[in-house]
């Protein structure tokens, strides 16, 4: 019979590791200037036949012993890359080398956090880390999720159950997509929304809507908007929570970020009073995907998500002593996201990634400054967080729309887009603390030369 493949754990596995890291890194640099930007250039059908190019056969008879730097080198040509300056289109930040490295240390070790057994050290850290991390946010415990979307999720979810298995959304004009997904996914009915004038919820609008609901009400908040990283006003909201006994959520999967920031922290005033709170470190945290976060303020509203199976947390395991960690996910087989969030947090402390966090805002404030003094650019507002929203002055929507696809054709620049008082922008989200402010100047420069005239 053939030898099988090195593993990458046991005795062997480090000395089978390093060649293969050697090729993994030298394919990444290779096929990072091949690309020579923030993103392939020649649009989808462009990628696609360079990437069917590199894969060839699927499985083929016999193994390719170049497929791995064929295909990393591939797919390193084709990316967008959340670390070159001009790629600012989205929440999808550059992860921190140390968080990778931690990232692939988890790989390595493959802990599945559904049972003790499968993950001692993994769940300890887990638990420790997690408890840290909800105390920072006014909260009692905290759940690791993939990210944002779960998160918010998780939270009705477990606002149903509390609430006697129904409860009624309220959310703004501007609250992500995922919550109202997530009641409907959840059998709930269809969301109240509130007006949200700027771009953030109106307390009087929503005091009305309090005053005349009939269901148990779940408001949900934003703390970081997708579209304009807008903040709602949390103290307010949270005191009509209060008076009206409806149940608060805040999605802070962006904006949970600023907690690590003195300069910012006090745009979280409020925070504390939810019920359950989004995070996302994946934004704001500098993390590899996933690192979302869902902290609870009552921990007794995680009995909702007890589950019994004998085989990860038979009753007398747990009398002796293994944890259950069956209750702390959504998952079963769950990796351990919390290593790269705990090397992150140890190695940095709060004024490395506080450094980080206002790094990016002040970035976005200088943006924000270029843009109002170029007579051919039109601003949206000052940025509350990294965002900034603008647009060349005079343009169409559709021109606008065409200035962003011509820029990712090229692959010169990577914006996004937001509708925001009946008209469309274009959106920078600014997550390298790396970006220079020259780097800013060639990419409205980019955007005046794609704009048609």
């Amino acid at each position: 019979m053939p030898t099988p493949p090195p593993l990458a754990s046991g005795p062997d596995g480090p000395g089978a590791l390093r060649p293969l890291l050697d090729i993994v890194l030298d394919a990444l640099a290779a096929g990072g200037r091949a690309r020579g930007g923030p993103l392939p250039a020649g649009g989808p059908e462009a990628v696609t036949a360079r990437m069917r190019d590199a894969l060839g056969q699927v499985l083929p008879d016999k193994g390719d012993p170049d497929a791995l730097r064929a295909l990393v080198h591939a797919l390193a040509e084709g990316a967008a890359d959340p670390a070159d300056p001009l790629c600012a289109g989205h929440l999808h930040g550059p992860p921190l080398a140390l968080a990778a490295a931690a990232d692939f240390a988890a790989g390595v070790l493959n802990p599945s956090l559904d049972s003790w057994d499968q993950a001692p050290a993994a769940s300890a850290l887990e638990a420790l880390v997690t408890q840290a991390l909800a105390a920072e946010a006014g909260a009692t415990d905290c759940l690791v999720t993939t990210g944002g979307t779960e998160s918010n999720q998780l939270a009705l979810l477990l606002a149903r159950e509390a609430l006697g298995g129904s409860a009624q959304l309220v959310t703004a004009a501007g609250a992500h997509h995922s919550l109202p997904r997530a009641a409907w996914l959840l059998g709930l009915p269809a969301p109240v929304t509130v007006p949200a004038p700027a771009g953030i919820l109106d307390p009087a609008a929503l005091d009305e809507a309090l005053t005349h609901l009939t269901g148990p009400p779940v408001v949900a908040a934003t703390a970081g908007t997708t579209d304009a990283g807008l903040i709602d006003p949390l103290p307010e909201i949270a005191a009509l929570c209060r008076t009206h006994g409806a149940r608060l959520h805040v999605d802070a999967a962006y904006g949970g970020g600023l907690l690590f920031s003195e300069r910012h922290r006090h745009r979280l005033a409020g925070l504390d009073a939810a019920d359950t709170i989004t995070l996302d470190l994946h934004k704001l945290g500098w993390q590899p995907i996933a690192a979302g976060l869902l902290a609870v303020r009552d921990a007794r509203d995680l009995t909702a998500l007890h589950q019994r199976a004998d085989y990860l947390n038979a009753g007398d395991d747990t009398e002796a002593g293994l944890p259950d960690l069956l209750g702390r996910s959504l998952h079963t087989t769950r990796r351990p996201d919390i290593l790269k969030i705990a090397v992150t947090l140890r190695s940095l402390g709060r004024s490395g990634l506080g450094a980080l966090v206002d790094q990016v805002c002040e970035r976005a404030g200088e943006l924000a400054g270029l843009i109002a003094a170029r007579p051919g650019l039109e601003l949206y507002d000052r940025p509350t967080i990294s965002t900034v929203l603008f647009r060349p002055a005079g343009a169409t929507d559709d021109a606008v729309a065409a200035v962003r696809r011509n820029l990712l054709r090229d692959g010169r620049a990577v914006l996004g887009r937001a509708r925001l008082n009946g008209r469309l922008w274009l959106k920078a989200t600014l997550l390298n603390p790396r970006t220079r402010p020259d780097d800013l100047a060639a990419l409205l420069t980019l955007v005046e030369g794609h704009t048609p005239r």
